[in-house]
């Protein structure tokens, strides 16, 4: 086997699935909006590091290594972009009904990851650590995809779930700017922490 997959299914999950820019985001989005109407961004967030996997499994990090510029400018833009959803939140109140505000879509999700120089650096250490020298670029390409893309599949929901969850038992009450708020600075804060403390994807 060119992947082992067991050891690099561990490491995923630990990243996948704990609190960062993107899953912050998620549960921000689906607190406000509520589970369903946050799917298509969900569906855009999970889909978006494909555009990672991809170009990463057949060599552009190579390339990338004699232009450094080129991830220092996505490290800056990942974050102003993150922290412009979290304003956008902060600013969003959990009624719903009456909302005529549209929630991010599959688009906008898209490009959260793309966006990420954390979820780049995951992903590269995935094929230098946990991928056989020699292994067949498509074979370990089609592997790490498979086995990241089932991940977000169950760990994105569960992110924009909770803060459904959470909206519904605030909404309409005097902690609702609260929450909202609460929700914008830990995204702000994942995002700090991946640019200044190593956080995660």
């Amino acid at each position: 086997m060119s992947v082992a997959i067991g050891s690099f299914l561990v490491f995923a999950a630990s990243q996948v699935g704990t609190p960062g820019p993107a899953n912050m985001a998620m549960m921000a989005t689906g607190a406000r909006f509520g589970f369903r109407r946050a799917l298509p961004f969900v569906f855009g967030v999970l889909l978006g590091k494909q555009f990672i996997i991809w170009p990463v499994g057949f060599g552009l990090m190579e390339v990338a290594q004699r232009a450094p510029l080129i991830f220092e400018v996505l490290k800056w833009a990942s974050a102003a972009y993150i922290c412009w959803l979290a304003w956008k939140v902060a600013n969003l109140r959990l009624d719903v009904a009456k909302s005529v505000d549209a929630p991010p879509g599959f688009l906008a999700g898209l490009i959260v990851h793309p966006l990420n120089p954390k979820a780049w650096a995951m992903i590269t250490g995935g094929f230098t650590n946990f991928v056989d020298p020699g292994a067949p670029a498509l074979q370990a390409t089609l592997i790490i995809a498979i086995c990241l893309l089932g991940l977000q599949a169950v760990l994105h929901p569960i992110w924009t779930f909770g803060g459904d969850r959470i909206a519904k038992t605030v909404a309409g009450t005097p902690a609702e700017p609260w929450l909202m708020r609460g929700l914008a600075l830990l995204v702000v804060g994942s995002v700090l922490f991946v640019l200044f403390g190593g956080g995660r994807a």
